[in-house]
C-alpha cells in the first residue's frame, strides 16, 4: 500500500499565524482537518514534510511507494480517483503549482535531502473541480462548501442518533447526531444546510442554529446562543452569544455574549465575555487583512472578513477587534478600545500599546489550560513555542 504524504511548500507563510503550530493539512475546514479528509478518501495514516521544528511532531515515513500531496488541497471525488491511477514519475500541478506526484523511496529521499530526483511528467489540473486553501481566510471563505462535502462523507450509509422531539426543526433529513449526544429545546434550520453534532457534544436549551454547522466532540453550545453557517466548531470548543461564518480548531471557547463572524480561530483560545469583532467595513470596501507570505497587508478579495487568531491567544471582556484584524500565537489582547489590526504572537496589551509576553510566563499558562483538557504541553510543544517566539520577534517592533 502506497504512504500519503502531505506536505508543505513555500506557500506555508500564508497560512499563519494558524500554521505556526501545524503543518497546513491539520487545518480544519468543514467538519474534518485535512488530513482527515485525505484519510478517509485514500486510507492509511498520513505522513508529513513539513517545517524543520515542527518535524519532531509531525515525523515524515516513507515506503517503496510514496503519493505527495499537497497538504492545501482538500479531496474530491475525481482528484481521488486521479490520484488512485498515478504511476511514478507522474506529477499534477495547478499552474506551477505541485498538487500531487507518486515517487519511489529513493526519490523522497533526494527530495528530503534538497537533491535533484529526475524529471516528472507533469499533468495540468485545470478541468478538475476541488478545493484548495491559497491564505488563511480561504478557511472560512470555503468552510460553507467544504462542509457539506464532510457531512456527505462521513454520514454516507449511516443513521443519526434520535433527535429529541422537545426541538424546533426544519429539514430534519439534513441533521446528523452521533452517539451521546445532547440537543433539547434547540432550533435548527437545517434546510439552509447540514447540521452535524460529534459524539457527546452538547447544545444547551434556547439555542437558535441555521445550518449549515459542525459541532465537535465535546463541544457545547451555551444557552440562547445564535449560530448562523457556515461555522464549524472542532473538539472540546465552547461558544455562545452570536456565531456566524466562523472556525475554531479545537480546545476554544467564547462562551459569553458578543458577536464572533467570518472568522478562524486556533485552538487554546479563550475569548472573553462581551469580545467583538467587525466583519464589515463601514463604507462597505473589500477587506485587507495581514499576510505573512509578503509581509505586508494584502487584499483578500472579500466584502466580509472578520478575524484570524492564532493558538493560545486570549482576549479580555469588551475587547473589540477591527475588520480584517489578525492575531498571532500566545497574545493577551485587552482593552474597550480597537487594538492595532496585526497583533503579532507574544503580545500583551491593547489600544494603549504593547509589551512582549514573556515566554516563561506563557508558557506557565499554557501549561494550566492545557491540563484542565487533560492533555499536556509536551516537550515537543515547548520547543515549537521557542521556534515560534524566536521567528515572530521581528514583529514586536516596540522592544
Amino acid at each position: 500500500m502506497a504512504h500519503l504524504i502531505l506536505f508543505d511548500n513555500e506557500t506555508r507563510d500564508n497560512f499563519l499565524p494558524l500554521a505556526y503550530t501545524r503543518p497546513v493539512c491539520e487545518l480544519r475546514v468543514g467538519i474534518l482537518t485535512i488530513r482527515e479528509k485525505w484519510e478517509r478518501s485514500l486510507g492509511g495514516e498520513v505522513a508529513y514534510i513539513t517545517q524543520d521544528y515542527l518535524a519532531g511532531k509531525y515525523p515524515i515515513d516513507y515506503s517503496d511507494e510514496n503519493i505527495l500531496i499537497n497538504g492545501s488541497v482538500l479531496p474530491s471525488p475525481q482528484l481521488v480517483r486521479l490520484i488512485q491511477q498515478m504511476d511514478f514519475n507522474e506529477a499534477f500541478l495547478r499552474g506551477e503549482e505541485l498538487i500531487a506526484a507518486k515517487l519511489n523511496g529513493e526519490q523522497l529521499e533526494q527530495l528530503i535531502h534538497d537533491e535533484d530526483f529526475g524529471e516528472l511528467k507533469g499533468f495540468d489540473l485545470e478541468d478538475t473541480e476541488y478545493l484548495k486553501l491559497d491564505h488563511v481566510w480561504d478557511l472560512f471563505k470555503i468552510n460553507d462548501a467544504a462542509l457539506r462535502e464532510d457531512f456527505e462523507l462521513i454520514t454516507k450509509g449511516r443513521k443519526s442518533a434520535p433527535l429529541s422531539e422537545t426541538n424546533q426543526v426544519l429539514g430534519k433529513e439534513n441533521i446528523f447526531l452521533e452517539h451521546g449526544a445532547t440537543v433539547e429545546f434547540a432550533t435548527i434550520n437545517a434546510q439552509t444546510g447540514p447540521v452535524y453534532i460529534g459524539k457527546d457534544a452538547t447544545i444547551m436549551e434556547g439555542v437558535l442554529i441555521r445550518g449549515p454547522l459542525a459541532v465537535g466532540e465535546r463541544s457545547t453550545i451555551k444557552m440562547g446562543a445564535k449560530v448562523y453557517g457556515a461555522t464549524t466548531l472542532g473538539p472540546h470548543c465552547k461558544i455562545g452569544g452570536e456565531v456566524k461564518n466562523a472556525i475554531m480548531q479545537g480546545y476554544s471557547s467564547k462562551s459569553h455574549e458578543g458577536y464572533l463572524g467570518d472568522a478562524a480561530i486556533g485552538e487554546w483560545c479563550n475569548l472573553g465575555a462581551d469580545t467583538n469583532n467587525s466583519n464589515l467595513k463601514n463604507n462597505y470596501e473589500g477587506v485587507k487583512m495581514w499576510d505573512y507570505g509578503s509581509n505586508s497587508f494584502a487584499k483578500t478579495g472579500m466584502q466580509f472578513c472578520g478575524l484570524v487568531m492564532g493558538d493560545h491567544s486570549k482576549t479580555g471582556i469588551n475587547t473589540m477587534f477591527n475588520t480584517g484584524t489578525v492575531v498571532g500565537i500566545s497574545s493577551n489582547v485587552f482593552g474597550s478600545e480597537f487594538p492595532r489590526n496585526f497583533i503579532p504572537s507574544f503580545s500583551w496589551g491593547g489600544h494603549k500599546g504593547f509589551q512582549t509576553y514573556r515566554n516563561d510566563k506563557a508558557f506557565e499558562t499554557m501549561e494550566r489550560v492545557m491540563a484542565r483538557r487533560n492533555v499536556d504541553f509536551s516537550v515537543e510543544d515547548r520547543i515549537i513555542m521557542l521556534r515560534i517566539f524566536e521567528d515572530t520577534a521581528k514583529y514586536r517592533n516596540w522592544e
